[in-house]
């Protein structure tokens, strides 16, 4: 007969695995080839220390000249907190009774969660790697009712997700923790909510509900803001990735003057291209006019690809339609406490009762935080989406 301790036992002992295998091997190519590593987590956080500029002191001296002075490398520490991710999986107490004779029934069941599960972890995963920390997903620009909103950005996956409302001043708006959004209009530039907001929300913005301020330190921060990491990109170059004006068009030769300057500049090998699905077309077009070979498989990534100077081109519905990014993923670490894990209590369930609820729920966690140790070593072109793709 299946029980809750049964149904604890099968996530423990049999979903685990393949959970854990479908959100490490599944999410984005750029996510596939990165590193995945607890060398550097220390406690809570993440400490890497990175050399910034030339190091070593290598001299051609005389044969009884001087010996050179011991060089002192010039080492930046990143230190960063680990981010707090969850899952989480609700089983009614109505459905578990219903399965309880039927061994089908409550595979089934389970099936039906862990896939909803795999499939919202997936999107947010992604998400946040093209994102700036925040949870950000769009400013409020105007207002068309107290449920719709045009806004700066809106996106197909928006819908259906459940997002937290600020007003320009930063605070919550009444009634706006916890909604969902019921429509997008991706022609329009609007958004549904699924109830009325009648507090004053133009200039404000949507975030991924509980998530503010607590998502992975993405690509948006990399290539956005003043900062990374704590140190100012102004005064410290090193943490700077390199950003090219396209001046509206977008050719073959912009695209290989970025990868010659990051190898030239800052012996930065550039081995993937990040683009949206509407650019990586625009790329494509272009290597096909000039008769480069455009479809290749990755084996790094296992995703077919473009490919602009033997570097392929992926397009990724996260990233956003301004911009190009030259990444070398060498570069960049998952740095993680441990693997996805159910969150256990004293006596080892996972599978607890909701207080107050007839059902019960499962916590999937990861503690994790994205870094990259060459910022410098990165790029990005823009402005390239309101001119012509010319050939050469």
């Amino acid at each position: 007969m299946i029980t809750v301790k049964n149904a604890d036992a099968a996530l423990k002992d049999y979903y685990l695995d393949a959970v854990s295998g479908q959100l490490n091997g599944g999410i984005s190519p750029f996510f596939n080839a990165i590193e995945k590593s607890a060398e550097n987590v220390c406690g809570k956080d993440v400490k890497i220390a990175v050399a910034r500029g030339f190091t070593g002191n290598i001299i051609a001296g005389a044969e009884d000249g001087d010996l050179p002075d011991p060089f002192s490398n010039r080492y930046a520490c990143i230190s960063l907190p680990l981010k707090n991710l969850y899952g989480a999986v609700e089983i009614s107490d109505k459905a578990l009774r219903a399965s309880r004779a039927s061994s089908g029934a409550f595979v089934n069941l389970l099936n039906a969660e862990m896939e909803a599960l795999i499939a919202g972890a997936k999107s947010n995963f992604g998400r946040m790697l093209f994102g700036d920390g925040s949870g950000k997903l769009c400013t409020i620009k105007k207002k068309i009712s107290d449920k719709e909103y045009g806004v700066d950005c809106a996106k197909e996956y928006f819908r259906g997700m459940q997002v937290d409302v600020y007003s320009v001043a930063g605070a919550l708006a009444y009634g706006g923790a916890g909604m969902f959004v019921a429509k997008v209009n991706t022609a329009a530039g609007t958004v549904t909510f699924d109830r009325d907001i009648t507090d004053a929300i133009v200039n404000g913005a949507i975030y991924v509900h509980a998530s503010k301020g607590g998502e992975l330190t993405g690509l948006g921060a990399l290539f956005d803001g003043e900062t990374l990491y704590g140190y100012n990109k102004a005064d410290e170059p090193y943490f700077a990735p390199r950003k090219t004006d396209a001046c509206g068009a977008l050719t073959e030769t912009a695209l290989s003057d970025v990868l010659d300057a990051a190898e030239e500049n800052y012996d930065s090998k550039i081995n993937m291209i990040l683009c949206s699905f509407a650019t990586r077309k625009k790329i494509a077009a272009l290597v096909d006019a000039n008769r480069r070979v455009v479809n290749t498989i990755d084996a790094r990534t296992g995703y077919g690809a473009v490919t602009v100077n033997d570097v392929p081109v992926y397009a990724d519905k996260y990233c956003p339609d301004d911009r190009i990014l030259f990444l070398n993923t060498d570069d960049f670490t998952l740095c993680q406490l441990c693997d996805w894990e159910w969150l256990e209590d004293e006596d080892g369930r996972i599978l607890k009762q909701i207080p107050g609820k007839a059902a019960y729920g499962a916590t999937l966690v990861k503690y994790a935080e994205l870094v990259c140790r060459k910022p410098c070593g990165q790029a990005m072109l823009y402005n390239f989406t309101s001119g012509e793709t010319d050939g050469e």
